[in-house]
């Protein structure tokens, strides 16, 4: 068994975060480790990625830290999609049953335990792995017969239009990959569609393709704010873990489940609620409160008299005096003494953000800022529910954001922007 990461598209609905989305990193590891370690723990050695070329020094350092596994990196020159990415990579398959893994698509290892023990015991050529949703996600849907068997895929059909409720997964197993290459090709070879395209072709042909159902966590990234329950999920698994270069003062509290990393320092009535996790190298200072689930990166500063609250930090961030709540913030970010991230509207209702042409309900009403890497904000700056601040902006002294702000761009008052 071989198992196959895919890491050659882009995330284009991901503004103001640039990296890769299997690159982002939780706890000291690449999202991609993460997952790759999961479908290791059940016998999985043989692994292959496929990366595009901006990414493909990056995957290269995060799969080298694996151990006890056999990992090839191969090159998909451009985003062609699924089926142009597999072609890319035709020499590193092989012949035996492929797992194919969209590591931005987060699931529990119950997932890939129950497609890898399902094809032994099944005659299906594909397995795939389908979500039952209770709303509308923008995905391909599974038209499934009552044995189970996969008659169709739907490609985001729209709300209402909804074939089934199983929603198509990116785990699929596939018996006889030889013959999936062969369709791919006879479909165009790239093209954002043409994997889906060659299933199709197995399902006419009769061919039987069977879906395993699959109830636990999946924490698909497909928006900025997909970032903050993907690090919950992650840092359920956390326990109590301080290093022993690590500072605590005697009068902070670090309570419940908080990894504290080597050289981190709390300082003097500081207060750290679990689950948390604290990089290496992370000052928390005086009269700091952490709480809610919270994830500061390695280098970070939380000056005196902050709370952050739920929300995910990048590396070597600075904050001082200020409150950041269900927020997303990227690395070597200067948030000035006194800003404020409103994560709460008015109005009570689920925040709405704009991505392109659409204005995507993100299905909650508690969302903050989302703050690309570089960014600054003067002393008392304000930013409102769900608005995005692009890599290198800057929001001046005493300003309340309530738009967002495009990559390096400066807000120099309530009405210029450079």
């Amino acid at each position: 068994m071989k198992a196959v990461f895919l890491c050659g598209g882009i995330g284009r609905r991901m503004f103001p975060f640039t990296e890769e989305k299997y690159l982002l990193s939780f706890m000291g590891k690449s999202l991609l480790e993460h997952q790759m370690e999961k479908v290791a723990k059940l016998g999985v050695r043989d692994f292959l990625v496929i990366a595009g070329p901006s990414a493909r020094q990056r995957v290269e350092q995060a799969v080298s830290r694996l151990d006890g596994v056999s990992v090839q990196v191969a090159l998909q020159e451009q985003p062609r999609g699924m089926g142009h990415a597999l072609l890319s990579a035709r020499e590193h398959l092989g012949d035996g049953p492929i797992l194919i893994v969209s590591p931005s698509d987060v699931v529990e290892p119950s997932a890939y335990a129950r497609i890898l023990a399902a094809a032994p015991k099944g005659d299906a050529i594909s397995y795939i792995l389908g979500y039952s949703v209770k709303e509308y996600f923008p995905g391909g849907y599974l038209v499934v017969s009552p044995g189970g068997w996969v008659k169709e895929i739907a490609e985001k059909p729209g709300q209402g239009r909804e074939p089934s409720l199983l929603v198509n997964i990116v785990v699929h197993l596939h018996t006889r990959p030889g013959e999936l290459l062969e369709a791919i090709v006879d479909e165009g070879g790239d093209g954002d569609d043409t994997y889906e395209r060659a299933l199709g072709r197995f399902m006419a042909a009769g061919d039987r393709m069977k879906v395993v159902p699959y109830k636990g966590f999946w924490g698909p990234i497909k928006y900025p704010w997909h970032i903050l329950a993907v690090m919950d999920h992650l840092l359920q698994d956390i326990r109590k873990d301080i290093a022993h270069s690590a500072q605590i003062a005697s009068s902070a509290l670090v309570e419940d489940r908080v990894v504290v990393g080597e050289g981190a320092r709390i300082s003097e009535n500081a207060v750290v609620r679990g689950p948390a996790y604290i990089g290496p190298g992370v000052v928390i200072g005086n009269n700091v409160l952490i709480r809610g689930g919270v994830h500061i990166g390695a280098g970070s500063v939380v000056g005196f008299g902050t709370e952050i609250k739920h929300s995910y930090i990048g590396q070597d961030s600075n904050f001082h005096l200020g409150y950041v709540g269900d927020s997303i913030v990227g690395s070597a970010c200067n948030l000035g003494a006194g800003t404020i991230t409103a994560n709460l509207p008015f109005h009570r209702r689920h925040v709405r953000v704009k991505v392109g042409n659409e204005m995507v309900d993100t299905g909650t009403c508690y969302l903050g800022a989302m703050i690309g890497d570089g960014c600054q904000t003067g002393i008392h700056a304000s930013l409102m529910p769900g608005v995005r601040m692009g890599e290198g902006s800057v929001l001046s002294p005493h300003l309340c954001l309530t738009h967002d702000l495009a990559t390096g761009a400066r807000m120099l008052t309530d009405r210029e922007q450079l």
